[in-house]
Parts: structure tokens; C-alpha cells; sequence
């Protein structure tokens, strides 16, 4: 709720002393006016304050924050000993959701170990430390390890024909890394931000974290509405569109090659950085997707987080932001207040595994083996159900819509119960309303399993039909 997010900002203010006790609060109409938002919002924030003894309110003066002392006398003298609190609300559904122990793992967006290279690997670890033998006794440049950053620069400009400098790349910790280096850097609270309807679930909570203001543009087969995201950006005027146009997660689409020119138009027009995340790009099973939105840019408004390594070793968690030059900098001064740079034993494994031979004798067999994956999948649900979606062409989910009533949150609890997990489609919607929806990963177990766990599942849907 909008009004839960203004109290927070305000509570925040006052727990920095930046209001202090006795100090009146700006009246509801330019508290308003300063956040862009309504002014029945800050009223209810306001009453909400009051009710949790934060201010206190003054007949025909406004509101004033409460002193502290006034709020105490009746505590337990025990509890003012007491740590301070947590500022704010921290959550991650789908993390809450994937630390359940199953045996049928329909939740986690990961491939199947089984699939990826560990032999190989392996030899390269070895290698690696023959080549770099002093390797653990050294820290990463932060803005990641030059020689891996010269070799994606080389692939960039050979798979999409864009020309890349090599510190227009800075290498993270995993995209969930970049995503918050991105946020941290760009959000203040109640700052409005443009995310897709469904979206990635692990960035929403990233963005609620940091306070901002989801604004939701709905996603189809056929990509955006241009109008409608052309409208949000002159309403809201916000600071970045959150977006997976490839293989999106979680349904699968594919923004088409002409939207995607007339995106970074508007993103200069309306000076709306696009952050587009780009996990998915090399699994596709018939043809390759078109080049990504930041071939498009020269100015600077496109932000490309491009995953690597989970594909080939997701504990390697090998991921880059790649955009130009005008906005690196910021970021590379977040980052290195995060980690000082992602390890660089990793991007030395990664580097040379990479740009391997191997390394695409190893995507042709994964392609093929993930799409088997998804046929399984979908044939299973096919002759036991009646559930809809629209195939994937490439990624690793399936999205599919229950019947408009089914209780889906009831059927993910009797799940648990019978070791399957999934993903309810509520945690991958910004207004938390697509109820009848749930994300099913069939990447990660095996062919056996998968059959097996797609009958258990619909078997237990049955108990739940109207």
C-alpha cells in the first residue's frame, strides 16, 4: 500500500533525527506535492503515525513528531534496553518460496547440474591455478578483472556488432547484484520506477526495499503497448523502466526487434533510463532472439545486465553491466561499497571455460536438452489439464493461468506438503493481483522427475476444482 510506503519514508526521517521531537511536520497539502502522490495518501500515513504513537496531532496547528520520552513512560523499564529496531520491511518471496526443502523443485530458475559442464570445469580450475598460481592472494580490479572484461567486449561485438570500450563493462556478484547496484543508485524513496506486468519477482522486492513507487506496464506475445508506455512516462515521469525483454521471466515472451529501437526513442525523450535484464539470451531453442535494446543506444539510457554463468556454472555468479561510459562511474563507486569486486578466482575460471571450444559444443547439447525438458512439460500438462499458457521459445519457466477461481496459494501450501514447489504468479505481479497464475521451472530436475512431479502436482490441483 502506497500510504505504508510514506509512513515508512517519514519514520525513517524521524529515526535519523532529520525531524525531531516537537517539530511539525509539513502540512498533508506539500508533503503531498514534494512525494507526487495523493493527498489522502499522506492523511492515512499521517493517522497511521498517530496510531503508533510517532506524532501526535494539534488542533487546527498539523501534525508533530511525538517526543520519544512521551511514548516510553508505560514500557516495561526491561525493554529500553532493548536493540534498536529494523528500519523498514525486508522480504524476499521467492527466496521464502525456493528455501522450502522439495523433492519436485518447480520454483528455482536454475539448469539441471546434471547438464552443465562439471567435468570440463574441473580441468579449467586446474588450469587456472597453473596459469595464475598466486591467485587467492589477490583481490579483483572493482570493476572486475581486465582480461574477462577485454573478452567480453570481443563477444559483444561479434554476437550483437557493437562496438564496447572496457570500462563500459563492470562485472557483479549475479544479476540480483546488478539489480540493487542499479536501485541503490538510482532510487530514492517513493521515486516512481516503470516494471513489467508479470515481472522478475527477486527485483520487485529489490525495488520495494529501496521505496520506490511500482508502476506496472503490461506485457504480451507481442511485446509492450508503446502508447501506454509512452503515457506512463510522461505521467510519472520515472526514473528508470525495469525490463526482461528476452525470454522474459516469467512467461517466456519476446519484446520484438522493431519496439525495441523505438524504446531507448522514448527513453530519450522522456530521459528514462531502461535497465534491461538479459538472463535467458543464449537459451533458445529454434532461433536466436533479436540484438539487445543497448545495440540501439548511444547516449547512454540503457543499462544491460547480461547474466553468464548460468549456463555453465551459476556458483560462479559471473554477471556484467554494460552501458556507457556517463553512468559507469556512479557504479563502480557502488560496487565498490558493496563487495570490493566480485572474486576474481571466479572470473578467471569463468574467462577461460568461456572462451573455450567447448563452451559452445556445450550450449548446442543444453539447448536440446532443455527443450526435451519443456515437451515433457507441456505434454504432461496437456493430457491432465486444462490449464493455459503460450510455449516458450526459449528461458527455462513455463506461465501458465489456472481457472479464475483456483485457489492457487492453498494449492502451493498442499504442494509443500507433498514435496513440489512452484511459483505463484501474485509474487511476480507489482499489484499483487494475478491470482490464478504460477510459474513452473522445468530446467532443473530431471526428465524422470519432471514427469513425476508434473502428475503429483495436477493430481493435487484436482482436489481444489470447482
Amino acid at each position: 500500500m502506497l500510504f505504508k510506503q510514506v509512513y515508512q519514508y517519514i519514520v525513517g526521517k524521524i529515526e535519523r533525527n532529520e525531524w525531531q521531537a516537537g517539530e511539525k511536520l509539513p502540512s498533508i497539502r506539500l508533503l503531498a506535492e514534494e512525494l507526487g502522490v495523493h493527498r489522502l495518501t499522506v492523511f492515512k500515513a499521517y493517522q497511521l503515525l498517530k496510531e503508533n504513537g510517532k506524532a501526535l496531532v494539534k488542533e487546527k496547528s498539523g501534525y508533530y513528531v511525538k517526543d520519544a520520552q512521551q511514548s516510553c513512560h508505560a514500557l516495561d523499564p526491561d525493554l529500553e534496553a532493548a536493540p534498536p529496531t529494523v528500519l523498514g520491511e525486508f522480504k524476499n518471496n521467492l527466496s521464502e518460496i525456493q528455501a522450502v526443502p522439495v523433492a519436485y523443485q518447480f520454483s528455482q530458475a536454475l539448469i539441471d547440474p546434471n547438464l552443465l559442464p562439471n567435468l570440463f570445469l574441473s580441468e579449467y580450475v586446474k588450469k587456472v591455478f597453473d596459469i595464475y598460481p598466486k591467485l587467492m592472494g589477490s583481490y579483483s580490479p572493482v570493476q572486475g578483472d581486465i582480461e574477462l572484461r577485454e573478452l567480453l567486449c570481443r563477444y559483444i561485438a561479434h554476437k550483437h556488432k557493437a562496438q564496447l570500450k572496457l570500462n563500459e563493462i563492470l562485472i557483479t556478484s549475479g544479476a540480483t547484484q546488478a539489480i540493487d547496484l542499479i536501485a541503490r543508485l538510482y532510487i530514492r524513496p517513493l521515486d516512481a520506477i516503470l516494471v513489467e506486468r508479470p515481472t522478475y519477482s527477486g527485483a520487485l522486492d529489490v525495488f520495494r526495499i529501496h521505496g520506490a513507487r511500482l508502476i506496472p506496464v503490461e506485457i504480451s506475445i507481442d511485446g509492450y503497448d508503446l502508447e501506454q508506455v509512452e503515457a506512463l512516462m510522461k505521467q510519472h515521469r520515472p526514473r528508470f523502466f525495469y525490463m526482461n525483454p528476452t525470454f522474459h521471466n516469467p512467461t517466456g515472451y519476446t519484446v520484438p526487434s522493431a519496439q525495441r529501437k523505438l524504446l531507448v526513442e522514448l527513453a530519450e525523450r522522456y530521459r528514462c533510463i531502461l535497465v534491461e535484464d538479459d538472463a535467458f539470451h543464449e537459451m533458445y531453442f529454434d532461433t536466436p532472439p533479436p540484438p539487445p535494446l543497448f545495440t540501439y543506444d548511444t547516449e547512454g539510457w540503457v543499462l544491460y545486465i547480461r547474466s553468464f554463468s548460468k549456463y555453465v556454472a551459476p556458483g560462479l555468479r559471473i554477471c556484467a553491466i554494460i552501458c556507457r561510459q556517463s553512468v559507469m562511474g556512479p557504479l563502480v563507486t557502488v560496487k565498490s561499497l558493496a563487495d570490493n569486486g566480485t572474486p576474481l578466482v571466479n572470473q578467471k575460471i569463468f574467462l577461460h571455460y568461456f572462451q573455450s571450444d567447448r563452451m559452445q559444443q556445450h550450449l548446442k547439447k543444453l539447448r536440446i536438452a532443455l527443450q526435451v525438458r519443456r515437451d515433457i512439460m507441456e505434454a504432461e500438462l496437456h493430457e491432465r489439464t486444462n490449464w493455459e499458457w503460450v510455449r516458450p521459445k526459449g528461458g527455462l519457466n513455463l506461465w501458465l493461468k489456472l481457472p479464475d477461481t483456483f485457489p492457487v496459494e492453498t494449492l502451493l501450501q498442499a504442494c509443500f506438503q507433498h514435496s513440489i514447489s512452484f511459483v505463484p504468479g501474485t509474487i511476480c505481479d507489482p499489484l499483487q493481483q494475478m491470482k490464478p497464475w504460477i510459474r513452473l521451472n522445468y530446467s532443473f530436475i530431471n526428465e524422470e522427475k519432471l514427469r513425476e512431479g508434473i502428475r503429483k502436482l495436477t493430481d493435487i490441483s484436482r482436489q481444489f476444482e470447482a
